[in-house]
């Protein structure tokens, strides 16, 4: 597979698991990407070794999350294109069995779906939503015990503009 390449639901040699109970998402990012983002977006992002959380990949207009040990879906994000141009996401769907994933609440939900998207597929620095994460994970009392680095890395992996 080249660097070009699109990422597939057959690139990945772990078989992926779907969601299992799906919940929607109520809240969802107000951000608007680009044609050049979209085109970057649909070509997905594969995990390139274990502290590396997520493989990301699209099939039409619908994203997929999945963590890269389990193969398991967390996200799955729909994009409809806007008036004006760039692609907004219109709908997602959220992991909701606990035994699969351990859900806190739909603002994390929002942020970790953007998070994944413009930190880990487009690569993007994300100052503001890693802030922003950092203020999520300090009023959470199952993550406070983390200080924001650790916590972030957790949740997403390492950085990928580093």
């Amino acid at each position: 597979m080249t660097a070009d390449a699109p990422t597939t639901r057959d690139s990945f040699r772990r078989r992926l698991q779907p969601i299992s109970t799906a919940g929607p998402v109520p809240t969802l990012p107000d951000r608007v990407w680009t044609e050049e983002d979209w085109e970057r977006i649909r070509r997905g992002y594969r995990a390139r070794d274990m502290d590396h959380k997520w493989n990301v990949f699209a099939e039409g207009d619908v994203l997929f999350m999945h963590r890269s040990w389990t193969g398991r879906g967390i996200y799955e994000v729909s994009f409809a294109p806007v008036a004006g141009g760039g692609r907004k996401i219109v709908s997602a769907v959220v992991e909701t069995d606990p035994e699969r994933y351990r859900r806190t609440d739909d603002a994390y939900d929002c942020l970790m779906m953007e998070m994944i998207i413009s930190a880990i597929v487009l690569g993007e620095p994300a100052t503001e939503l890693r802030s922003r994460f950092g203020e999520l994970n300090a009023g959470k009392s199952s993550r406070n015990n983390l200080p924001t680095g650790p916590a972030e890395h957790g949740a997403l992996g390492p950085r990928s503009d580093s």
